[in-house]
């Protein structure tokens, strides 16, 4: 079950004063916060991939969120806070690191829904893998961003993503293109990486094959200054 958090009143800080902002890595205290806005942040990829209710996709998130290992553990998440709860969140993947988060994810999503589900997830898995490649070793992958609703377009994210450059986060190996990859629908949050230094790689006009239109995803790559680069 999710836990329900007082966060501040946002007519009381509009608008929001990012002085008042924290950053850190997530913790596994923060599975059941970062759990639905991460499901609702791409509930539109999740359910095509689970092809289950959202409250079991939810569940499941918060479980694999607060495991110390595994694709969404909270290892690989750092968040932006008010009063030090969670108001944004940014995954970043290593991609020279990633060898044993396939096997973790597949025992995770074995134990939740069992073999004969997991067996169609892992298929569909793949199919969205022509969509939006797994990094390579000279990548960082940004994933699982998003924003409490009542806290949007006030410049969070873009606070978060900027601490993480400036503080070491990004991208985690020097040298390694920082990458992320956003639904061509989702255009308001394509102005948002645009404005922050991200331009597409490729022109595909559509999506991989197997994969449905409404899931065609652009792969962008982070073309702003990097911290100590000229």
């Amino acid at each position: 079950m999710s836990t329900a958090i007082a966060y501040p009143d946002a007519s009381a800080l509009t608008p929001l004063d990012l002085s008042t902002l924290g950053f850190r890595q997530a913790s596994a205290g923060d599975a059941a916060v970062l759990a639905p806005l991460i499901h609702d942040a791409a509930s539109t990829e999740f359910a095509w991939l689970f092809d289950t209710p959202p409250a079991d996709v939810i569940a499941f998130l918060q479980h694999a969120l607060g495991e110390p290992m595994g694709h969404f553990s909270w290892q690989h998440l750092r968040v932006a806070t008010l009063a030090d709860q969670p108001v944004a969140v940014m995954g970043v993947q290593d991609g020279r690191g990633g060898l044993l988060n396939g096997p973790y994810l597949a025992a995770q999503l074995m134990q939740q829904f069992g073999w004969r589900q997991t067996g169609s997830i892992l298929r569909r898995g793949l199919v969205l893998q022509r969509e939006v490649p797994v990094p390579q070793q000279d990548q960082t992958l940004i994933a699982h961003c998003a924003t409490t609703p009542q806290w949007r377009r006030q410049g969070v994210f873009a606070a978060l993503f900027a601490h993480a450059l400036h503080h070491g986060a990004l991208p985690v190996r020097k040298g390694q293109d920082i990458i992320l990859d956003v639904l061509v629908s989702n255009t308001s949050a394509t102005a948002l990486y645009r404005k922050l230094g991200f331009v597409p790689i490729g022109t595909r006009s559509f999506a991989a094959p197997g994969v449905p239109d409404h899931l065609f995803a652009r792969r962008m790559r982070y073309r702003g200054v990097l911290p100590g680069r000229d």
